[in-house]
């Protein structure tokens, strides 16, 4: 797509949009590979009730070929909950999202930001930004399929690139399709020299190609993502875009989202105690555990819940007690509450 960002507008014709700023997307968990499984976001979801939660990339062609309930299946509790789709083929994207309306998700999310070795050679993930006509026909595909909103998750350039152009004629081209929410990482993404971690640390955030986005497309609804590690700087963000999306904050330090119902959406119940995430997690863990899911499946997501607390270490290593992991069951994650916690705030 060539143009000015106003004749990108028109083209959009924005009076006719649906607008999604309607605080759907002012706090949304990032997906994670091999973090943000159906325990992880069960767990997150005792601590946030309002955060919306993202599947780990499935790609489209696993739900083709493999074991649907396995990549599928979550918990009711979890809802709003997005499904992302890692794939290029308009048909086989198509397909995916039919499943994802099928199993009760609340969104398709494409994944055109990951820049693994893996989903390059499958030509998807973060190189399907240098084609937004592809990425346009799966989106106008899925769309076709499904009722749900069929949103997208990108980075702001590749490689080197700099120019503000390459990321507006993406979105552009993406938005003409009916994209209405962009969820923007605000670094590059390198596909050659640097390893998926690296990507997430190594280049440089421009939180401003963001707000430009925002600027240049009012209509659309635009989520920042990276970096963000405190309440002062998304609140900061949450000025010039609609949304927020955490990450290695939320993983690590996942009581921080305590204070994001309140903060971001002016509920007025009070969050859980961690000792109440806790206690509400064992059952959780005993239906699990009856389904043949190990413990430390679980518990491996849980052991930031005491970040920064005195005794946070005391919890962290019960918890992870390969031995004591092996032949337990959910009462040790009340032994480690006990170890942490003062009297009162254990269970009768």
């Amino acid at each position: 797509m060539t143009g000015r960002p106003d004749n990108v507008l028109d083209r959009l014709n924005i009076k006719n949009f649906k607008r999604m700023n309607d605080l759907s997307h002012r706090l949304c968990i990032a997906p994670m590979m091999d973090w943000t499984d159906r325990h992880c976001r069960y767990f997150l979801r005792l601590i946030s009730k309002r955060a919306r939660l993202y599947t780990e990339m499935i790609t489209s062609a696993a739900l083709v070929h493999g074991d649907l309930p396995h990549h599928l299946d979550f918990d009711p509790a979890e809802h709003p909950i997005a499904l992302q789709l890692g794939g290029s083929d308009p048909a086989v994207l198509a397909h995916g999202a039919k499943l994802g309306a099928r199993w009760g998700y609340d969104e398709i999310n494409l994944n055109c930001g990951c820049p693994s070795e893996r989903v390059q050679k499958g030509s998807y993930g973060a190189c399907l930004m240098a084609d937004p006509a592809v990425v346009a026909e799966g989106v106008m595909a899925m769309r076709d399929a499904v009722t749900l909103p069929v949103t997208v998750k990108h980075r702001i350039g590749l490689d080197d690139g700099s120019d503000y152009g390459f990321v507006r004629d993406f979105v552009g081209t993406v938005a003409v399709a009916g994209c209405e929410v962009f969820i923007v990482h605000a670094r590059n993404a390198v596909l050659k020299g640097l390893s998926p971690k690296e990507n997430r640390e190594v280049p440089p955030l421009r939180y401003e190609v963001v707000h430009r986005l925002k600027r240049d497309f009012p209509a659309l609804t635009i989520v920042i993502n990276g970096g963000l590690a405190d309440w002062d700087a998304i609140e900061h963000e949450l000025s010039a875009v609609d949304g927020v999306m955490l990450g290695r904050l939320a993983y690590h330090d996942p009581y921080a989202l305590a204070a994001a119902d309140w903060r971001m959406f002016g509920d007025d119940a009070p969050a859980r105690s961690r000792a109440e995430v806790v206690r509400e997690l064992v059952p959780y863990a005993t239906r699990q555990l009856a389904r043949g899911v190990p413990l430390r499946g679980i518990s491996r997501h849980v052991l930031g819940l005491y970040h920064g607390r005195s005794g946070g270490r005391r919890f962290r290593r019960i918890l992870s007690d390969a031995a004591r992991l092996r032949d337990a069951d959910p009462s040790l994650f009340l032994e480690a509450l006990a170890a942490v916690e003062p009297v009162e705030a254990l269970p009768a």
